[in-house]
């Protein structure tokens, strides 16, 4: 049994017993935690091109906490700003321009991040590979068209894509956007930690742990929030 470890952001992770993994996945900024606490390298990594946009403060801070980091495959994950909004995008041409996968590659290039190889799919393959693995469930699709999951639960979504796992495990996840590299001043800003995601992702989490039934948890949070079965339990 091949057990894949995806790694989230939340601080203070409960992280599976030594060992008891394979492999790891991160999601944007989650190597920073990973490097921190002396586990692998990642197998591959998820980077959403928000991230390179400097649509706001966290952003610049995300980047920063990759430097010098390496993954195996950058799944770049495309985010556009101002979804659904087209004047806002006229508007802010250059936070557009900056949320592109050639300037996310130049961006990583100048923190110094290295990859052994990459892959770009389209907002829209992530979604139908999601809506595949979860009876094409029309109320996922509802909710992903009106905010797309977040680069973790692509990650999530990865892994169990691979038959080379027979099991995911999901590690610093909280659906919020707290961070264990740096405080995160968008909390201010926004007088709320809960994720823009969390609806979308508590629901892609659910229905991928139901169809699959190789999802698991070390996080109490997201074992209330999804079901997902606690390791070990």
């Amino acid at each position: 049994m091949r057990t894949l470890l995806v790694l989230g952001s939340k601080p203070e992770p409960v992280l599976p017993p030594a060992g008891s993994w394979d492999a790891l996945a991160c999601a944007n900024a989650s190597g920073a935690s990973a490097a921190r606490r002396g586990l692998a390298r990642p197998a591959f990594t998820v980077v959403s091109t928000i991230l390179a946009s400097r649509t706001t403060p966290s952003n610049a801070i995300a980047l920063a906490a990759l430097r010098g980091l390496s993954t195996g495959t950058l799944f770049i994950y495309p985010r556009r700003p101002y979804r659904g909004n087209r004047l806002k995008q006229i508007a802010n041409a250059g936070r557009v321009l900056r949320a592109t996968p050639w300037f996310l590659r130049r961006e990583l290039a100048r923190v110094d991040y290295h990859y052994d190889r990459t892959e770009v799919r389209s907002s829209d393959a992530y979604a139908g590979m999601i809506l595949a693995m979860s009876g094409n469930d029309g109320n996922l699709t509802t909710l992903m068209r009106r905010k797309p999951p977040s680069s973790g639960v692509v990650a999530v979504a990865l892994g169990l894509s691979d038959p080379a796992y027979t099991r995911v495990v999901v590690s610093g996840f909280s659906f919020q956007i707290t961070h264990a590299y740096a405080e995160n001043p968008d909390i201010r800003l926004r007088g709320s930690a809960e994720s823009r995601h969390a609806d979308t992702d508590i629901a892609v989490i659910t229905a991928l742990s139901h169809c699959t039934r190789r999802l698991y948890t070390t996080e109490p949070i997201v074992n209330e929030r999804t079901g997902v079965p606690l390791l070990g339990e």
